[in-house]
């Protein structure tokens, strides 16, 4: 963003600062200086009055001019062919060194003596304002012949060039950046104060309608104006130069400066293009999508708000009669809307895609301003309007939280003032806390941190104490807490019965989890680039990571291998959700004394006392689970609190064979229904209980579970406890088969009686005898 500090004056008073203060403010609040330029004009360049233009006698295309420059009148030769069109001109007097120590000296061109030269703007080091000479005007302040140019501040001025950041679309104006100095300087902005000329027409609606389609997001105004002539400005000109904006034509160079200064979105069209049969001028403005905003002239697309304007429709410098448009859209939504339709965009998005100004109507009154002055234009009183309500964002501000933010104390009343001069509006709520209500061009600005990055860029980094580094944060427990308390414990007790943690990619091997028959995403959600050619997928088990881990961990010759993740798992349509997945294989413990140096594989009941120890209370039950890694004979569903949550099972011999490891058990829980939901107090009985064994005759092919679940089923509140001790089989026993199951038997309220236990026993024994066709061994 470019601005100088002669039009900067224009929004604020400036006399009492320096450059060198400019330039501190502006790093200071977050607009980093990239450039500063002073612009210095070579004394003897003076304010000339041609008097008199006279072609040179022996040369088609030099003028002899007469010029009187304070001193007397001189007499130049001058080549430019707007010499003939000038009154006032910059005059390099004799002795003025210009830029490249070019010196002015008295010169015969072709015969004629000259006397001085009429200069160009970038014969003065000024930027270069187009062919020709410098025709000076009074919009650079009054004109005094003589008088030397380097006097007129607008003329010798200071070119500053800032750095923005992406969210500061604020700042792309001169008005913008003037509104932030205000508040870090503490100096009042200076009101813009518009009339409009008597040369009003008729009222707007007389002679032009706007109809709406859709749900508006663009607030536009309009105004209808006529004109016979338009002119420009040498300080239009020359700005625009400073500021490297280019336009084509006069009226474009208005609308583009009006634009520079206040931020506004302007655009001007040929009014005669939207007038119908009945000769009234119809705007037509369409919402076709979120974002998009069509302007339409007689069924055709002439623009699209904040993104482009059809060429046809532009107003020229011939144009007579004119509509002019202000507009502003939400940036946020314009963006996006553009970048999914892949729409064609003009010099004018970057303002709006960065957040324009949404004060319309100033951008119009000056806009208007310069046109009275410029122009001969008769504008028709009122405008045609398209308001959008919208709710501002709002942010809570606690003045003690502002100052544990930033670091240093800040009173509420300084926090105001600050706000307030950025241009937001406050209501206060408590003592210490006010009601933000951000404006609509600091879209950016969501949270308090961002209202802390505000007071701070005013404050000034600089002034900030520098203290010691203090981390205070509040407690917070929430269900991502309990969780992650709940997460750790499980590891602790993973790691306590001789678990190794693994962390491995969420992503997998498609190829083998199709293989082993485990659920892929879905082709239209596949990974678009993924970070190995093995890893190509997200993962729906972490079972087949951990049997690589495995396998590298055998090539490492480890004997040993217990291994757990608890880690998130995809669905096909990427839905997630989080498991702890057990690996253990080889030896089930290290070689030592005890083992002589041989200790044995891991087996199931090792492996499932080894899991239980982490999960805590749980039951297995016939395995239902189906994929190409369970053994058909050695695997169960794992239930907790009744439910079935994940499998146990041995690792199928020819997956074993397949990763090239030993024996093998693997386990996979959802660990969501691991997590209680609340503590389950349970009283301690006082009073001492007894275990008692039973030992029962059943048919060899039921299993331990249908036992168990009849005896689950009794209501008996002093039978505490159910667990077999022993299966014994045996050629006498034919098809039979013999169980001992262990209780305990314990009351709340008294010591136990003979009684009691052969209550308990008694109704046990009974219904297995009835429910598990069980005779007593």
């Amino acid at each position: 963003m470019i601005i100088t500090r002669s039009w900067l004056q224009e929004f604020i008073d400036l006399s009492s600062v320096s450059n060198e203060k400019l330039y501190e403010t502006f790093n200071s609040i977050g607009l980093e200086v990239d450039s500063l330029n002073e612009i210095t004009i070579a004394g003897k360049v003076v304010v000339g009055k041609i008097l008199s233009v006279e072609k040179h006698p022996d040369a088609d295309k030099l003028n002899v001019c007469q010029i009187d420059v304070g001193s007397g009148t001189r007499q130049i030769v001058c080549g430019a062919a707007n010499v003939v069109d000038a009154e006032y001109v910059a005059v390099a007097t004799i002795g003025a060194i210009l830029p490249g120590n070019f010196e002015i000296k008295h010169a015969k061109l072709r015969g004629v003596e000259s006397e001085g030269m009429v200069c160009a703007s970038s014969e003065l080091g000024l930027p270069d304002t187009g062919k020709g000479i410098m025709i000076l005007d009074d919009s650079i302040g009054e004109l005094e012949v003589g008088r030397e140019l380097g006097s007129y501040e607008k003329v010798a001025d200071t070119i500053i060039e800032l750095e923005l950041t992406a969210n500061r679309g604020d700042c792309l104006s001169v008005y913008g950046v003037a509104r932030d100095l205000s508040s870090a300087l503490d100096i009042e902005m200076k009101p813009f104060e518009y009339k409009q000329a008597e040369k009003i027409k008729l009222g707007i609606a007389r002679e032009a309608v706007i109809h709406t389609e859709g749900e508006m997001d663009a607030d536009l105004y309009y105004k209808l104006a006529t004109i016979d002539e338009i002119r420009t400005s040498f300080l239009v000109t020359l700005r625009l130069a400073m500021v490297g904006v280019e336009a084509k034509g006069k009226l474009a160079s208005l609308l583009a400066y009006v634009t520079h200064a206040t931020g506004v979105i302007l655009r001007a069209y040929d009014s005669s293009l939207f007038r119908n049969d009945d000769n009234k001028v119809v705007v037509t403005v369409g919402a076709k999508t979120e974002g998009i905003i069509e302007v339409e002239c007689c069924n055709k697309i002439c623009s699209i708000v904040g993104v482009d304007q059809n060429d046809e429709s532009i107003a020229n410098d011939e144009t007579k009669e004119l509509l002019l448009e202000a507009s502003y859209i939400n940036p946020d939504t314009l963006v996006e809307a553009v970048s999914v339709a892949k729409l064609k965009t003009d010099d004018l998005y970057y303002k709006t895609s960065r957040g324009s100004n949404p004060e319309l109507e100033l951008g119009l009154a000056m806009l208007g301003s310069l046109m009275d002055t410029y122009t001969d234009i008769s504008c028709y009183e009122g405008s045609l309007n398209v308001h959008v309500e919208r709710e501002n964002a709002t942010v809570i501000v606690d003045a003690k939280e502002i100052s544990s933010i930033i670091g240093m104390d800040v009173e509420l009343t300084r926090i105001v003032t600050i706000l307030q001069k950025l241009g937001f509006e406050i209501s206060k709520m408590q003592d210490d806390t006010v009601a933000v209500v951000v404006p609509l061009f600091r879209h950016d600005i969501k949270h308090i941190q961002d209202v802390a990055e505000e007071i701070v860029r005013i404050i000034g980094i600089n002034n900030i104490e520098a203290k010691p580094f203090v981390f205070a944060e509040k407690p917070r427990l929430n269900d991502v807490t309990a969780r992650y308390k709940a997460k750790k414990e499980f590891k602790n007790r993973a790691v306590g019965v001789g678990y190794y943690e693994n962390v491995s990619y969420v992503f997998s091997d498609k190829t083998l989890l199709e293989k082993y028959g485990f659920s892929v995403t879905e082709e239209a959600l596949e990974l678009a680039n993924p970070i190995a050619e093995e890893l190509n997928t997200l993962r729906s088990t972490i079972l087949v990571n951990l049997l690589s881990a495995v396998k590298r961990n055998v090539s490492y010759t480890q004997k040993s291998i217990p291994l757990f993740e608890i880690g998130a798992v995809f669905g096909s349509k990427r839905e997630q959700s989080e498991v702890i997945s057990f690996v253990f294989s080889g030896q089930k413990e290290s070689e030592n004394v005890q083992n002589s140096g041989k200790p044995e594989l891991i087996d199931f009941a090792s492996f499932t006392q080894k899991v239980g120890a982490v999960i805590g209370a749980s039951e297995l039950e016939p395995c239902g689970y189906k994929n190409g890694l369970i053994h058909p004979y050695q695997s169960a569903n794992i239930l907790v609190d009744g439910k079935v949550c994940g499998f146990i099972s041995k690792l199928h011999p020819t997956v074993q064979e397949s990763f090239g490891i030993p024996v093998t058990f693997i386990a996979e829980i959802d660990f969501d229904c691991l997590l209680p939901s609340h503590i389950n107090a349970v009283a301690i009985s006082k009073f001492q209980g007894v275990y008692k064994d039973l030992s029962v005759v059943i048919d060899k092919s039921m299993g331990y579970y249908e036992v168990a679940k009849v005896l689950n089923a009794l209501q008996l509140p002093m039978l505490k406890d159910i667990y077999p001790v022993d299966i014994y089989e045996d050629e006498k026993l034919g098809d039979k088969k013999s169980l001992t199951v262990r209780f305990f038997i314990q009351s709340m309220e008294k010591t136990l009686e003979d009684a009691d236990i052969e209550s308990v026993m008694g109704t046990i024994m009974t219904t297995l005898e009835t429910k598990c066709s069980a005779e007593l061994r």
